[in-house]
């Protein structure tokens, strides 16, 4: 086991509506394959004083704000607080944690954004999991498929781990701030309170409490 890539190591489940995706689970990626029937089993059993259900498989919280021009494909699951601007695309299979931010023209396909996580400007967010505050910088995005479609694997060191997927984007431990127009490559994971310099191509595993200046320079937090 690669302790450093443990769900415990990087992510507050009580900081995410959908901890019970993670029962039973090591590594975080594999919770993906499980989000959209999460989202089907929590959905009605969300309060109805609390949450509006629109339409089957949609589940929005009274306090949070929905511009009209967005587009939600269910499931889905908008938490208390969250906000999601004009002209998001929600394309299915997401939850959007309590007082997140999805921003204008952001697009986000089976994913868990857990509280305060904001993707605000032009990301792309694909087959990935955000912890308890992270932040994407405008115009970065997660890379969820190689280019030759081969498995997705994730690299420690000199280590490689297979994940068995296909479609794997990025993992990003709690208060995670990635800079703009960053480019995190499928299978990259990013420990706890980690920033990452703007203009970045990020791939593996980069190490908790550290700043990413770019590959091959990575220091820590002082």
């Amino acid at each position: 086991m690669y302790k450093e890539l443990t769900i415990s190591n990087l992510l507050n489940l009580n900081e995410t509506i959908a901890a019970v995706a993670f029962e039973g689970c090591t590594y975080p990626w594999e919770v993906l394959s499980k989000i959209k029937d999460v989202i089907l089993q929590i959905g009605p059993t969300l309060s109805k004083e609390e949450y509006d259900n629109p339409q089957e498989g949609i589940w929005i919280a009274k306090s949070a704000k929905v511009a009209a021009s967005a587009s939600i494909n269910g499931p889905v699951i908008i938490g208390k607080n969250a906000e999601v601007r004009h002209c998001a695309f929600i394309r299915g299979s997401a939850i959007v944690g309590e007082d997140a931010v999805v921003g204008n023209s952001t697009e986000l396909k089976n994913v868990i954004l857990f509280n305060k996580v904001q993707v605000p400007h032009f990301n792309y967010v694909g087959d990935s999991i955000l912890g308890y505050g992270s932040h994407m910088g405008a115009g970065c995005i997660t890379s969820n498929v190689k280019s030759d479609k081969s498995l997705v694997k994730v690299k420690v060191e000199d280590e490689i781990i297979e994940t068995g997927l296909k479609k794997f984007g990025a993992i990003l431990g709690d208060n995670v701030e990635v800079g703009c127009n960053t480019v995190l490559n499928p299978g990259t994971v990013v420990g706890k309170n980690v920033n990452i310099y703007p203009l970045s191509m990020v791939r593996g595993y980069v190490k908790a409490g550290t700043i990413y200046k770019k590959a091959g320079e990575i220091v820590a937090k002082h």
